[in-house]
């Protein structure tokens, strides 16, 4: 099935078997068509429970998959429903060390993105584990602070920049303050580069410029690319892909073509660039097709899809 023949009527079912490549030939981009489709259909469990926790279940059945780049957007838009049955199915994948790192720390990132107060136990658990990779205490670290302050009273308190985004972050932006030096973009750009500063307080600057949005926002953004983390880098090239501004071609480019850079960071770079689809990227992505990690590869080729979608008619990536 062609996903240009997504309707509201395509059964959820139809939608599970391209997911999960049931006939063997399905396209990769296809899959994730399928896969943003029944996201959008888990996260309507106030008007629609039963068609909900079925999607929700679907999209669940993808973690026997053997790519490691739908496995880990499968956690992450599993987090993005706010589905709270979805949070066994992540603890489930978060303690399974047979997966990969990227999966694993997708899903703890959806855990603190559902705010589950019942995961907090395992989180801490892998974040005080001495022998977890560094990629998934990090993610916990996140999660955590995510979980507790989605549960404290900061929500009600602190003022928020409306964001043009729908995502749920890692970490909330800064709050506006009446301090205005506070909220300065050099200021903020100390805060995301400050590594004894704690990783949520920097990760909360790093929102908080991409919603200010302007050009010297985005490069103070990149400049983060210079950071230890891969979790980190992967984020900055996360929120360049949201941004979508040809002023952070340069950077994204860069970091995609270094190969010391973790997969997880060349990955989110390659997508960056297919969502902002200016005409110098589509060669760069095409020098991707056959790179010699599985997930850059495999992320050339999403983002090629993402970048004809941009450059067409269409009004959603995914039709609902």
């Amino acid at each position: 099935m062609s996903m240009n023949d997504v309707t509201e009527s395509t059964s959820l079912d139809t939608l599970r078997d391209v997911l999960i490549n049931k006939a063997g030939d399905v396209k990769l981009a296809n899959r994730f068509r399928a896969l943003f489709f029944l996201k959008s259909i888990g996260g309507e469990f106030e008007e629609k429970p039963q068609d909900a926790e079925t999607a929700i279940h679907h999209i669940g059945q993808c973690f026997g998959d053997d790519s490691e780049l739908l496995k880990h957007e499968v956690a992450y838009c599993l987090g993005q429903t706010k589905n709270l049955k979805a949070a066994p199915i992540l603890r489930d994948v978060l303690s399974d060390k047979e997966q990969q790192c990227m999966v694993r720390h997708e899903a703890a990132e959806a855990l603190g993105a559902l705010g589950d107060k019942d995961s907090l136990d395992l989180l801490k658990k892998y974040y005080n584990d001495p022998n977890e990779m560094v990629e998934i205490k990090e993610t916990c670290e996140l999660a955590i602070e995510r979980i507790n302050w989605e549960n404290s009273e900061a929500p009600k308190t602190e003022v928020l920049q409306q964001s043009l985004y729908s995502s749920i972050d890692p970490a909330p932006p800064l709050p506006l303050n009446d301090d205005k030096e506070f909220n300065k973009i050099n200021k903020l750009k100390d805060i995301l580069k400050d590594t004894s500063k704690p990783l949520f307080e920097r990760y909360r600057a790093m929102f908080r410029l991409r919603d200010i949005g302007t050009d010297e926002a985005c490069l103070a953004l990149a400049s983060g690319f210079d950071d230890d983390s891969a979790l980190f880098k992967h984020e900055i090239a996360y929120v360049f892909g949201q941004l979508s501004n040809p002023v952070t071609v340069p950077a994204l480019v860069k970091v995609l073509a270094d190969t010391t850079q973790a997969p997880m960071v060349r990955h989110e770079a390659a997508e960056a660039l297919g969502s902002i689809a200016t005409d110098d990227v589509l060669p760069v992505l095409k020098g991707y097709l056959n790179d010699e990690d599985d997930v850059v590869r495999d992320s050339a080729v999403v983002a090629l899809d993402m970048y004809e979608y941009e450059n067409s008619n269409d009004i959603e990536y995914a039709a609902v």
